[in-house]
């Protein structure tokens, strides 16, 4: 292992057969935290070729248990994001690609941070079990065509310990393993094509277009590496998605949106995403015809049913699909207001995303509780035109000191100003290969 680190210090290539045993041994205890970090930290200075990038990831993704779903019929499809303030994609996107045909099994997390977890936010629906047994994430992905669960531990348990290193010893920041952490676990999840959403901006983990292109390269070309059709959309996120931020009431937006009364901004992403998912899933040719059916399934609610029946499967309360109001938002409410007349700027998602968190709606610590009614529904967004006094944003927590304390963050993530900002798509780009 000296040797191997050194190696790596000096830019020289690791080998696939080195790579497989340094994770090997890793993931048993054999190889000690302390020479894994000073790897990991010579290949956050060094990089990796391609070909190691590929020989990592799949070295994690079989540190575990691999799913397989070849007695499924069609085409299986994963979606990941690599994190956004107000990011709902998830919950309006499964049902709705799932109504057109896809079959779309997705293993989700906990949000931790400023960023949102999909399983939090579905847990805000009463009774919703995320806790599938294999048995029964197989079985509803036969019968309904989609499932959501929490990622079981025995999938690429080498990328869980890795990445709890890289967290504390400052190399977070390196594209290839960043690559292997994402794709380790997506490759584990059996799917057969993966779209990804690749967020770029203040409220994202690659703050530059640059960075967040040169990841989305990355993880594309060894997705198809290993094997596997992938594509990635960049979206930007220098302002939260959507208006509503944290758990039942981000739950409350995707389904008015399933209504076919959600904001344009989720609409674009969910749409952009959802029609590379139709096309890699095998039922549409190409964009146009994509997005053709993901507006039919909306418009004819399809996309609805298939939302009701997974609630349902998954022991949830149905009855919320229909009636969204259902889901109750903490007691305790606040507004901030517009302190001068103008235009809305920016709205700092990192502001927002803290504030949700300090209401309650999200968590510092992995096992730190969380509470669903808790969050923040934004009233204006980018470009609108306010005047002094008028509501931009409400707050909920279980109590009124939580309110009181977030409220200045909240109202410095707002920025007004004189004139009306340009017009900025959610949509960066598309990245296929």
């Amino acid at each position: 292992m000296p040797e191997l680190i050194a190696n790596k210090r000096d830019g020289k290539v690791v080998n696939e057969a080195q790579i497989k045993q340094i994770i090997e041994r890793f993931a048993d205890g054999r190889i000690p935290d302390y020479q894994m970090s000073a790897l990991a930290m010579a290949i956050c200075l060094r990089g990796m070729s391609f070909d190691e990038t590929v020989a990592l990831t799949l070295a994690m993704r079989d540190s575990g248990e691999v799913m397989r779903f070849d007695d499924i019929d069609g085409t299986k499809v994963g979606k990941h994001s690599t994190g956004g303030v107000g990011d709902k994609v998830s919950l309006a996107l499964i049902p709705l690609v799932a109504s057109c045909g896809v079959i779309v099994p997705k293993m989700s997390g906990r949000g931790l941070g400023h960023t949102g977890g999909t399983l939090d936010k579905l847990e805000s629906i009463p009774g919703f079990r995320i806790d599938l047994s294999p048995a029964e994430f197989r079985r509803q992905l036969r019968t309904l065509g989609c499932a959501i669960i929490g990622q079981t531990k025995q999938l690429a348990p080498a990328d869980k310990k890795l990445y709890a290193l890289r967290d504390v010893t400052g190399t977070v920041e390196s594209i290839p393993l960043i690559t292997s952490s994402i794709l380790s676990k997506k490759l584990a999840e059996g799917t057969d094509a993966l779209v990804l959403d690749v967020k770029c901006g203040r409220g994202a983990f690659m703050k530059t277009e640059k960075s967040a292109k040169e990841l989305a390269r990355n993880l594309v070309r060894v997705g198809r590496l290993a094997g596997k059709q992938v594509s990635a959309v960049l979206t930007d996120m220098n302002t939260p998605l959507g208006y509503a931020v944290g758990n039942a009431i981000e739950v409350i937006e995707a389904l008015r949106f399933l209504h076919g009364q959600g904001p344009n901004d989720l609409e674009a992403v969910t749409f952009a995403l959802g029609a590379e998912m139709l096309i890699l899933g095998g039922v549409a040719k190409n964009r146009t015809q994509a997005l053709r059916q993901l507006q039919d399934a909306l418009r004819s609610r399809a996309a609805l049913a298939t939302m009701r029946k997974l609630v349902r499967a998954q022991g949830g309360d149905p009855t919320v699909v229909d009636e969204p109001d259902r889901l109750a938002l903490s007691k305790a409410r606040g507004s901030v207001d517009a302190e001068k007349d103008g235009y809305v700027g920016e709205i700092d998602p990192l502001g927002i995303g803290y504030a949700s968190m300090a209401l309650g709606a999200g968590r510092q610590r992995a096992d730190d509780a969380v509470d669903p009614g808790a969050g923040i529904q934004l009233r204006v967004t980018r470009g609108d035109a306010v005047r002094k006094g008028q509501p931009l944003a409400t707050l909920y927590a279980a109590r009124r000191s939580l309110v009181d304390r977030a409220r200045e963050r909240v109202s410095e993530a707002f920025s007004l100003r004189a004139t009306k900002p340009p017009p900025r798509s959610r949509i960066i780009g598309t990245v296929r290969r």
